[in-house]
């Protein structure tokens, strides 16, 4: 194999876990964000527990939903992940110093949309 053809494997293998990284990352926080959303009562409890009242779980849950959206059009997707990412900061914090709980899933989502943005960020 050459080396431009080893370049152009890798180039699209990159490209094919990049956007793997985006659609499991968006159909996540879809799913997440819509469950704020529509005031699942795990989420309202959750909410409820963080203590700074439900408009934070309507301001979530939107966040969620509009960034996921962001990650499927590959010219705002570094916006939508970069956004995604503090999000999950805010996550991991939260279940290590108030509700508890494994923080998980928050740091594997963050992992991928911190990934996601770098990628993208880069062109």
């Amino acid at each position: 194999m050459t080396t431009l053809t080893q370049t152009t494997t890798r180039s699209r293998g990159l490209r094919a876990l990049i956007w793997t990284f985006q659609i499991l990352s968006a159909a996540m926080f879809l799913f997440s964000g819509t469950l704020k959303l529509t005031g699942a009562p795990m989420m309202v409890e959750m909410f409820s527990a963080i203590g700074l009242g439900q408009w934070f779980r309507y301001f979530t849950g939107s966040l969620e939903v509009i960034s996921a959206v962001l990650l499927l059009v590959p010219s705002l997707a570094m916006f939508g992940a970069l956004a995604l990412a503090v999000t999950m900061v805010g996550a991991v914090l939260t279940h290590l110093f108030i509700i508890g709980g494994s923080p998980v899933v928050p740091i594997a989502l963050l992992a991928a949309t911190s990934t996601i943005a770098w990628v993208r960020s880069r062109g």
